[in-house]
């Protein structure tokens, strides 16, 4: 899942520049030729016992690795209070980075076999090329002993630990797992009650019409504020998202197949309903936006509809961070928060992302991260960190009121899950996604024609495809 990043580039001055772009080419050195037999399935993850072993007395740090938003203090702050009153000779420190530098802080570590974390956050799409290059445990085994499978919707436990993953909405029983959810996600529409009314639009067309007159109506505030940066996922997500709900796919999974597949009619039609219908609808220079410019115009009052992660979007409820009211009674007279509108489609976006124990952490730490998740995976910690302001996995706990009454988008996170999609969960996923970033933020800002931008894309994915000579793939 896809998170704040500022715009551009990640760059290295100097040494620093030097050891990055060694580290990175060994990353994709690996990448390129350790672990996979080519169809994908087999990999050099290690395997963590079904049953935990004796854990220490002395005391311990358990480190996350993670990048820097308000989750991530969120977890280290609930994990001090509550698991210590179970292991209160451990300490968790959740470590954070940039969401720039999120992969490649884990990925150069992994590829020197050494971290300085036991625990890696990672997207549901950086499984497999840590699967596959032996990075993170295989805990199959521990959870067929630990963790009550059947308490959560099978796609959740599968997108955030099975490699390979299955078709989206299935779990496949054979597939081994890698980890388990720490953070479900997915995106909300948030809209102006007072400036478009009570019910949110319904369709996406709709939704376009609703924001035009929006604007129209109101002199200095944008119908539209979405995703375009050409960062961490951001262009991506929103292109998918439009692509999945004007009935498109990103690929065909099983053939492996993307040209002429996401550039169809139904692709095409998505890309020029976003460049052509939304984008014109956006704040001048809006074309770098991502989580914290969204926010930001959300809560100045100068957007009429929005799109946002739910995880990303308590900020919006806080006084202190918005011009909407002074007190957040008062600011919900004004936000209303919906489940995405439909077209030919009902899909949303997939985010959130899970916990992995990386295969270079010291026994006795390995030991306790399994201790960790089999203590956070239970019923009343779930419910516990739903209400501290996690977003669960379980069902139990997605559906209990220490969730849904946390805030107003919960019921809108909990109402997707049937519906999400993911993208391509294969060990290609970062050249994937650096390609669709590029060339759809190109499209947002006028460098490239739609159609152009659309075609480049589907042939340079192809073609990243087409060189690893693996088979089969997983995600959708």
């Amino acid at each position: 899942m896809r998170y704040p990043q500022r715009t551009g580039r990640l760059s290295f001055p100097g040494r620093k520049a030097q050891l990055a772009a060694a580290a990175l080419l060994l990353a994709t050195t690996i990448t390129a030729c350790g672990g996979d037999d080519g169809d994908g399935a087999k990999s050099g993850a290690p395997k963590a016992p079904a049953s935990i072993p004796a854990l220490t007395q002395d005391p311990l740090t358990l480190s996350f690795i993670w990048f820097e938003w308000p989750p991530a203090h969120a977890l280290e702050e609930f994990a001090n209070a509550e698991y210590k009153k179970e292991r209160p000779n451990v300490t968790i420190k959740v470590n954070t980075v940039p969401n720039a530098n999120w992969h490649d802080a884990m990925f150069t570590q992994f590829a020197a076999r050494k971290t300085d974390f036991d625990i890696a956050i990672l997207d549901s799409q950086h499984i497999g090329e840590a699967v596959t290059n032996g990075n993170i445990l295989d805990i199959t085994d521990f959870v067929k002993k630990n963790i009550d499978v059947t308490a959560y919707n099978p796609y959740l436990l599968a997108a955030y630990g099975q490699f390979p993953q299955a078709e989206t909405g299935k779990r496949d029983e054979n597939a081994s797992l890698y980890g388990l959810p720490l953070l479900g996600d997915t995106w909300t529409m948030i809209y102006r009650k007072d400036l478009i009314g009570e019910k949110p639009p319904q369709t996406w067309d709709e939704m376009i019409s609703v924001a035009q007159k929006c604007q129209t109506d109101n002199p200095g505030v944008s119908g539209l504020a979405f995703h375009q940066a050409n960062g961490s996922d951001a262009a991506a997500v929103t292109y998918n998202t439009v692509n999945g709900v004007y009935g498109g796919n990103l690929w065909n999974a099983k053939d492996r197949k993307i040209d002429g597949v996401l550039n169809d009619q139904a692709g095409q039609e998505a890309m020029d309903v976003l460049v052509n219908k939304m984008k014109p609808l956006t704040a001048k220079g809006s074309g770098n936006w991502f989580i914290d410019e969204v926010n930001a115009s959300v809560a100045q009052g100068k957007a009429c509809i929005a799109f946002q992660w739910i995880a990303a979007s308590g900020g919006l409820l806080d006084p202190k961070q918005s011009t909407l009211g002074t007190t957040r009674e008062q600011i919900l007279t004004k936000l209303g928060f919906a489940t995405l509108p439909t077209q030919k489609t009902n899909l949303v976006p997939l985010g959130g992302m899970g916990m992995h124990i990386s295969a270079y952490s010291a026994k006795q730490n390995q030991a306790e991260a399994l201790n960790f998740m089999k203590w956070f995976e239970q019923a009343d910690i779930q419910k516990k960190w739903a209400a501290a302001g996690g977003v669960p996995a379980r069902t139990d706990a997605l559906q209990s009121p220490e969730f849904l009454n946390a805030s107003p988008f919960n019921q809108v996170y909990a109402d997707s899950v049937p519906r999400m999609r993911d993208m391509w969960n294969v060990p290609e996923y970062a050249r994937l996604v650096d390609i669709e970033n590029t060339n759809v933020n190109a499209a947002l800002n006028g460098a490239k024609q739609p159609k152009d931008a659309l075609n480049d894309i589907a042939k340079e994915q192809q073609k990243v495809l087409d060189s690893s000579n693996r088979k089969g793939g997983g995600g959708l």
